[in-house]
């Protein structure tokens, strides 16, 4: 069952209400609530609420709260994405597929092999979030993702520390993912970096090098874009968690 954001504002003595406009408009128009439907919410303190809806209108929806428990469908670590803005679908699925992983936020940049120009991802923000926040809604994520704006990656890679960033360069086959890890400071957040449909040029891989970041690699295998992001992202969460329970060293 998806859940819907709540503000805990909007709780008092037991009852909820909604009067978000899109999320009452798609609970009425688009699922056709009724009375006596039991939902499914989360508020901003990551608590998730069973309510039954005891009444409803074009502008808001009340419902009585029949119990509620802390979730803790979230990552133990904060992980964020740095990826290379792809092709419309491309892109849409990719935000999708990083929300579902539990990534905390997103960072889009232009890269020197991207197809699209930062004036019109620029413009594209609201509907990336958009497709985050759905993704919350049926993964019933504990908490929703960010997209940020657009920034150099420069900029983004100085927000993190320097071991605390993995950058996937597929030309790299012999850069394992476990060793990318090992340094990895877990009170801290990680940074997971990938490239466009293109890969990385030969510029920015060598600026890599020479600022000497932790590459990793997928293999020999060549990936589509958001595929390459889900499989990056699921070997870092895979690794760290075998070195959190001990198993490799």
């Amino acid at each position: 069952m998806p859940h819907f954001f709540i503000d805990s504002k909007k709780i008092n003595d037991k009852v909820l209400l909604v009067d978000d406009t899109d999320t009452v408009r798609h609970l009425t128009n688009s699922l056709r609530v009724q009375r006596g439907e039991v939902l499914k919410f989360i508020d901003e303190n990551k608590i998730q609420y069973w309510a039954k809806i005891t009444d409803f209108s074009k502008k808001q929806i009340r419902a009585e709260i029949l119990r509620s428990e802390k979730s803790n469908r979230e990552l133990e670590y904060n992980i964020f994405l740095a990826q290379s803005i792809l092709k419309t679908d491309a892109q849409n699925l990719l935000i999708s597929n990083a929300a579902q992983l539990g990534i905390k936020g997103v960072y889009p940049f232009v890269s020197e092999f991207s197809t699209v120009k930062s004036a019109t991802a620029k413009l594209k923000i609201e509907k990336w979030q958009k497709i985050s926040d759905e993704a919350f809604k049926q993964c019933e994520r504990a908490d929703r993702m960010a997209v940020f704006d657009i920034l150099p990656l420069d900029e983004i890679l100085k927000k993190f520390k320097k071991e605390n960033v993995i950058i996937f360069a597929e030309r790299n086959e012999n850069a394992d993912v476990l060793n990318s890890v090992k340094t990895v400071d877990l009170e801290s957040d990680i940074l997971i970096v990938t490239g466009p449909e293109g890969g990385f040029s030969d510029k920015e891989f060598e600026s890599f090098i020479l600022n000497d970041y932790k590459l990793a690699t997928l293999g020999n295998l060549i990936f589509k874009a958001p595929n390459a992001v889900t499989a990056g992202v699921s070997n870092v969460i895979f690794a760290v968690d075998l070195y959190k329970k001990g198993i490799i060293n």
